[in-house]
């Protein structure tokens, strides 16, 4: 069994939540679905392999402040696959 990444909420109100993933190498978020459409804000580079539920695996380089979206309902695991600690911010809009 692979090893949490670490969930701290930032903020949370009606119309948003702001969560701070921390990842060392080899922590995972575990599988889950996305309620919401959001936007994730590396705070470090680093490395992730991102395992769809269809067991597909995606590899995303993520760079300090290069922020993307992605919309509701996307079912996956991240996995920090990089040798050094991962951070990102995940803002989600209720």
């Amino acid at each position: 069994m692979t090893a949490s990444a670490r969930a701290s909420l930032q903020h949370e109100d009606e119309r948003t939540r702001v969560t701070r993933w921390d990842f060392e190498p080899g922590q995972s978020t575990g599988q889950h679905v996305h309620e919401y459409d959001y936007v994730v804000v590396p705070v470090t580079d680093g490395q992730t392999d991102v395992i769809s539920s269809d067991g597909s695996v995606t590899v995303s380089q993520l760079k300090a402040g290069e922020s993307y979206t992605r919309p509701a309902g996307g079912a996956h695991e991240v996995l920090n696959t990089g040798s050094s600690p991962l951070a990102f911010v995940e803002i989600e809009f209720k």
